[in-house]
């Protein structure tokens, strides 16, 4: 069964043709990025002319150095004296490279300060610049610039209270809950990702569900916020509407595992371990939390950095609660690799336990090793979704003779069909694969330089308290359940 597989591999995006410039197209593109104007400083009083922006930096201060001089001949005396030599700076700043999508933000440089609508931004910090932002020196009332961008960011369509304190830039990607997009915070430059998740029936006049009752809403908000842990992405802002739930998270740079995995073709089984542990420790934290993701697939596993050895964190759980059945069933059936047996059974109804993620965990594991899926989509004499439910699904030589016999039995026993004699999430922390000391040394390292220094759960320690008191913990609760 299953001799022909699904292997993840990258489209043919690029040629020759399209990466090769020639001499005089280079010239080109460098003269269009170094004179196109990406913004305006409209001068609020007369004194002051309008800058048109074409670099990347520019500055403003008493200096004679400064793009902007400030004179007698622009303010009252007074408030020249308190001007710093640079008071301010206005960077635009490419994103990973990228010369068509670029941030702008004011760093204030001065000793009496620099306003960005009337807010002091502060010594030393930062804050993005969008259209109509007004720009003062000194005191709110010392109004010198108003900053029109070329290119303004989109943030029209978002709720005051997130339009207030980020900048929408590009767009990430999407999925069936929604679309991501970069967004920076106003003050500071943070970067983040915001997932907009429109809802469905919003319009309807029948009876409400739970994504259009306000209360059930925030009370999972809530929860979601509550949630802290090193490989769970940190919530920032969770913002309900009518039309959409908005949700602000912390940006991972290194993209999704599925893309990392297309990209290597499959992972080396010490980087697999590394990657999968983390995303175990997650499931498990969840689990206890009483949240159950129903929704777990590579593209969902996020990554710190492009580097080998990464953290990884596990994204969109606890949408589930969020997201309509309708638009979770579309979820199912768009993707339904990952999903449990039971789920299908019951098409998306009935009742399941938190079983279904640790069958979509073994599901991920076999892609990472492998670099392909379990099942056979293009199978014409069984379904996709009846090879699931059936668990028909193998381990061909050419895609896992690599792999230790220990991995395997872990992949089989998180894939058995039957949720009631599959392995636990405990059981699988337990599992002799993942009792590694170098790998839990390399997690510790991990969670160490991770940002939010108290979100290592304990069950993470360098005295090694996880393989004594918890470990036997784990063991007794194991076996209880087994």
């Amino acid at each position: 069964m299953n001799d022909e597989q699904i292997v993840l591999t990258l489209p043919d995006t690029q040629n020759a043709d399209s990466i090769c410039l020639t001499q005089t197209q280079s010239q080109q593109l460098s003269q269009e990025k170094t004179t196109t104007i990406w913004g305006r400083l409209c001068p609020i009083k007369l004194s002051f002319k309008t800058m048109e922006l074409t670099k990347d930096i520019y500055t403003l201060g008493r200096s004679e150095n400064c793009d902007i001089c400030i004179t007698k001949n622009d303010l009252k005396p007074k408030w020249v004296s308190v001007m710093s030599k640079v008071h301010f700076k206005i960077t635009r700043e490419y994103i990973d490279g990228n010369s068509s999508d670029a941030v702008v933000y004011l760093e204030d440089l001065s000793q009496n300060g620099t306003f960005v609508n009337k807010q002091k931004v502060g010594r030393g910090n930062k804050v993005v610049l969008e259209s109509n932002d007004i720009i003062s020196l000194a005191q709110p009332i010392v109004t010198v610039y108003a900053f029109m961008s070329t290119s303004a960011y989109e943030s029209n369509d978002l709720p005051p209270e997130l339009r207030s304190r980020y900048a929408v830039s590009r767009k990430l990607g999407s999925g069936a809950c929604g679309e991501v997009k970069l967004v920076f915070s106003k003050v500071g430059c943070k970067k983040f990702a915001m997932k907009t998740i429109v809802k469905m029936g919003g319009m309807t006049t029948g009876p409400i569900h739970s994504l259009n009752d306000p209360e059930k809403i925030m009370n999972e908000v809530k929860i979601l916020k509550a949630l802290k842990h090193p490989c769970i992405i940190r919530m920032e802002d969770i913002v309900d509407t009518p039309k959409a739930v908005y949700i602000v998270l912390e940006l991972m740079e290194g993209g999704e595992l599925f893309e990392r995995i297309k990209s290597r073709g499959k992972l080396s089984e010490k980087n697999a371990k590394i990657i999968f542990y983390q995303v175990v420790l997650a499931v498990s934290y969840l689990h206890d939390s009483g949240i159950t993701h129903r929704d777990l697939k590579p593209e969902n596993i996020l990554l710190a950095s492009h580097s080998d050895i990464t953290l990884a964190k596990v994204s969109d759980f606890g949408l589930s609660k969020l997201v309509d059945a309708q638009t979770m069933m579309k979820t199912f059936c768009g993707t339904p690799m990952y999903v449990a047996p039971e789920i299908l059974s019951n098409i998306g109804r009935g009742s399941y336990t938190n079983q279904v993620d640790v069958w979509s965990l073994g599901v991920i594991l076999y892609a990472c090793l492998s670099g392909s899926v379990p099942f056979n989509c293009h199978d014409k004499k069984i379904s996709l979704q009846d090879q699931i439910k059936k668990g028909y699904y193998s381990f061909p030589p050419t895609k896992f003779d690599h792999v230790t016999d220990k991995a395997i039995d872990l992949i089989q026993r998180m894939m058995t069909v039957n949720p009631r004699k599959r392995i636990t999430i405990k059981q699988v922390l337990l599992h002799p694969w993942l009792q590694d000391r170098e790998l839990r040394s390399t997690v510790d390292m991990l969670f160490s330089k991770d940002d939010d220094e108290n979100t290592a759960p304990p069950s993470i320690s360098n005295n090694c308290q996880y393989n004594n008191e918890q470990h036997q913990s784990l063991v007794k609760r194991a076996r209880l359940e087994i």
